[in-house]
């Protein structure tokens, strides 16, 4: 039988042991800020991360924060108030021009539309009417797009820059023709507006234009290699998830934002998704560079940046990769 000193004596080394373990499990925990958008492919990977606790298994602490759009992240990024943010293709021309970089591509959304009042059956009727539209996201890259496709730019209407509940509002109401936004305030929109028209969508111009949503981190971190990648960690395996469990993602997001889930369902069915490990493959054959390349390009004709950063610069492959 075991003497009561040498039982103690044990005990009292595993207590050791585990009070010296504690502080390097700590040190080993990262503290990250990430922001997201409140739709489906804006949350869904981090509802779905930390509904499964993948902040934790990667070795990530992640303080999350909700924002209207990109470009307000990215300037939270430059202000050192966020690490990592999600900005959809709309806002792509500011890691375009050097004020952040992309780690990793979310999803080729097709949420977007340009959406008119009953009545207006064409881009061309636009013309000399009031469009609303949330500036610098993907509603506006979208409104431009169609407009050039149409021989028109913005001078040719009357852009009225909104941020996208706003726009729900003022379409409801009447009190804009038409506006450049995206799923799910299409679909609330069109609850209240039943003979809502739809004149343009992200798919017309694919695949010769793709629309990447992605994450992206603030430049004063952008030299983080451990954290970078245990972020990429994360987002990859909710990715995969979302993939393989469309209903179970689109629930679990529902309950993460405090919103219905039908809405949420008819925005998930709009976007092309490839696997993390499709993606991986994309970027080292250089597909997601020029994915990223043609929207900077296309920034540069609508007159929103004049020298883009080529993506090679901006878009930290060699991270997603390994």
């Amino acid at each position: 039988m075991m003497k009561k000193r040498t039982l103690m004596k044990i005990m009292a080394g595993v207590a050791l042991s585990s009070a010296v373990a504690l502080p390097a499990m700590a040190q080993d925990t990262t503290q990250i800020r990430m922001g997201y958008i409140a739709d489906y492919f804006g949350t869904s990977m981090v509802a779905i991360a930390s509904e499964l606790d993948l902040w934790s298994k990667h070795g990530l602490d992640a303080t999350l924060n909700v924002f209207t759009n990109g470009p307000i992240q990215v300037q939270a990024l430059g202000a050192g108030s966020l690490d990592f943010a999600y900005i959809g293709p709309g806002a792509l021309w500011l890691p375009a021009s050097g004020q952040a970089k992309v780690i990793a591509i979310n999803a080729l959304g097709y949420t977007d539309r340009v959406i008119a009042q009953p009545g207006i059956e064409s881009i061309e009727d636009l013309r000399g009417r009031r469009v609303a539209v949330p500036e610098g996201t993907s509603g506006d890259m979208l409104l431009r797009l169609a407009l050039e496709e149409a021989g028109m730019t913005l001078d040719d209407i009357e852009p009225v820059f909104m941020d996208p509940s706003t726009i729900v509002a003022a379409m409801s109401s009447g009190q804009v023709d038409a506006a450049g936004i995206w799923y799910p305030f299409v679909e609330t929109i069109r609850q209240r507006v039943p003979e809502l028209g739809e004149l343009a969508a992200n798919e017309d111009f694919f695949p010769e234009i793709a629309f990447p949503s992605s994450f992206i981190v603030s430049d004063a971190r952008a030299d983080d290699e451990e954290t970078i990648r245990k972020v990429n960690a994360v987002i990859k395996e909710a990715l995969d998830f979302r993939l393989a469990n469309t209903n179970e993602a689109v629930q679990i997001t529902a309950d993460f934002l405090g919103v219905p889930a039908e809405p949420l369902a008819v925005e998930a069915v709009q976007a092309y998704l490839p696997t993390s490990q499709e993606l991986e493959e994309l970027t080292a054959d250089g597909t997601v560079a020029g994915w990223l390349d043609t929207l900077a390009n296309l920034y540069v004709e609508f007159g929103r940046i004049e020298d883009p950063v080529p993506a090679s610069e901006f878009y930290l492959g060699d991270f997603y990769i390994e």
